[in-house]
């Protein structure tokens, strides 16, 4: 799976937002608050990246236990895939 065309992150000091840009501002009004793990996964969406793979990232930044990491990113990423940023 990855970040569709059109959505970009930008930071602004400790604030992280994925922006719709062109036409997905249509699709999706506003930006998009990401939490600085957030926006870590963000990051590795941006090329096709797997669960598997983005628990791994997690675990390699984190202190946290497999399960929770898990836990972690089929949230995020079925909140991406509910609001339509997300294929794959």
């Amino acid at each position: 799976m990855r970040v569709k065309d059109g959505f970009v992150c930008r930071s602004v000091g400790e604030t992280h937002m994925a922006v719709p840009v062109g036409t997905r501002t249509q699709d999706v009004p506003g930006v998009i608050a990401l939490s600085e793990s957030g926006a870590l996964l963000w990051e590795r969406l941006q090329n096709d990246a797997s669960i598997d793979d983005l628990v791994e990232v997690l675990l390699a930044e984190y202190e946290v236990e497999r399960d929770q990491a898990e836990k972690d990113v089929r949230s995020f990423v079925a909140y991406l895939s509910d609001n339509g940023l997300i294929e794959g």
